[in-house]
């Protein structure tokens, strides 16, 4: 039996659309976009329309370059679903920004849904192994809301990013002709001279991109000396 579900938008710019099929029992579910606001609702539409008789559900998040908090709502969700329905239920293939996001807030980045599943069924009385667990829970909420708040503050640097990305692109360009290296490393070497300077991204962009021309004026010490130190530390 095949069966594949219809492309479902998140909100009206259609951040998240999610694609499956049904193989001997498994629903295999392929979301596209971005884990953005309303991507829950996106997910919850999608878990209701599956058809009866799944004994897995299984996600290949390979399509998903962008995520910010909604995401782990998202991940709740599916959780939640997996140990209601009792179907067993896995996250597979995270990759760049949403990989790191995951990691920030201390998630598995293999398969972050072995977080968000909780082993006791409602309403039964705490085991020790389940009562220990709760406990380690309680201890680590301060750091998790820690590191969320990293996660904010990453999420709206990388927001901003995406609005100036044409001078961005520019000075990786620059980068990648001056020091000969690849789009990834000439983006870490932004990123870093930006925290190292304590100075936003795109005016580190603009800066590396007005020096370039042999009449351009030189990037300001403190973004020049940040610079040198991350384009030291690519070459180690």
């Amino acid at each position: 039996m095949t069966w594949t579900a219809p492309p479902r938008p998140a909100g009206p710019t259609a951040a998240l659309v999610i694609y499956g099929r049904m193989d001997a029992g498994r629903a295999l579910l392929v979301p596209r976009g971005r884990l953005t606001h309303g991507c829950a609702g996106v997910l919850a539409d999608t878990l209701g329309a599956l058809p009866a008789g799944v004994g897995r559900l299984e996600l290949d998040m390979s399509a998903v370059h962008f995520m910010d908090r909604a995401g782990l709502r998202f991940l709740d969700l599916l959780g939640g679903y997996s140990h209601r329905q009792s179907v067993p239920a896995t996250t597979a293939n995270w990759r760049g920004q949403p990989e790191r996001l995951l990691r920030l807030t201390g998630l598995d980045t293999v398969d972050p849904l072995r977080a968000t599943v909780r082993a006791s069924a409602p309403g039964s009385a705490p085991t020790p192994a389940s009562a220990s667990a709760s406990a380690s829970a309680s201890a680590s909420g301060a750091e998790r809301a820690d590191r969320l708040r990293t996660l904010e503050e990453e999420v709206e640097q990388l927001r901003r990013a995406l609005a100036s990305r044409p001078v961005i692109d520019q000075a990786r360009g620059v980068l990648m002709a001056l020091h000969s290296c690849t789009s990834d490393e000439a983006w870490h070497v932004l990123r870093e001279a930006s925290q190292l300077s304590n100075t936003k991204l795109r005016a580190v962009a603009a800066a590396v991109t007005a020096g370039a021309g042999g009449d351009g004026p030189p990037p300001p010490p403190a973004i020049r000396a940040a610079l040198r130190t991350a384009l030291g530390r690519l070459r180690r």
